[in-house]
């Protein structure tokens, strides 16, 4: 028997785009991809489809992403979020992160980086590479100077800054130069030091306390 089909849906309401988006993704095998052109939709498609992806744009009429996004991870836990925005602003990492969306991406962002947040979000894994993980660096350090006497050194900064982007143990180790048992070590005093458990507490943490808007 085949390997089981990855089942992606993208909703736009701008056909040239959607219709882009989908191209970009088909080309990789076993990706079946499709199409909505509102928010509406969207959540009612994934009604049906339960598919492992969605890829939305975060300003649709009607129903805008974020909206969606909100609804379609309550109504599926399983399906992860990428939302597309026209920026790189902290104000739209910032709201597509509060509902709950592993992956943010502007809409100028090249098509290897849209095929590597699927691929990793397909895997449940955050893709929080460029902008997006710099905010959440900036937003954690910023959280924890009030709360927290303790300041993380330099290479724990290095190291929760991987973490922020989805690496591993062993790919902190290889791109620092050490082993992943002192990677571990690092890991173990930053969620320590800054009170955490996870990336995704992280979040959580920073939506809480309003350090991010909503």
């Amino acid at each position: 028997m085949g390997m089981a089909k990855v089942k992606i849906l993208v909703a736009d309401d701008h056909d040239l785009l959607r219709r882009g988006l989908r191209a970009v993704l088909e080309m990789q095998p076993g990706w079946e991809v499709a199409e909505v052109r509102t928010g509406n939709e969207a959540v009612e498609k994934v009604r049906t489809l339960h598919p492992q992806v969605a890829v939305l744009d975060m300003q649709m009429p009607g129903l805008d992403g974020v909206e969606a996004a909100r609804r379609i991870r309550k109504l599926s836990p399983k399906t992860e979020v990428l939302l597309l925005g026209i920026d790189e602003s902290d104000h739209s990492i910032a709201r597509a992160l509060s509902v709950g969306a592993r992956a943010y991406l502007s809409k100028a962002t090249a098509a290897r980086d849209l095929l590597d947040a699927v691929s990793a979000l397909i895997r449940h894994r955050p893709f929080l590479a460029g902008r997006t993980s710099e905010f959440l660096l900036e937003t954690f350090v910023k959280s924890t100077k009030a709360s927290s006497p303790q300041t993380l050194t330099p290479r724990e900064r290095e190291v929760l800054q991987l973490l922020t982007e989805g690496k591993s143990n062993k790919e902190i180790a290889g791109l620092t130069g050490t082993s992943p048992k002192t990677v571990e070590t690092h890991r173990a005093r930053i969620m320590r030091k800054l009170k955490a458990r996870s990336l995704a507490e992280l979040v959580r943490y920073a939506i809480r306390n309003k350090l991010i808007e909503p």
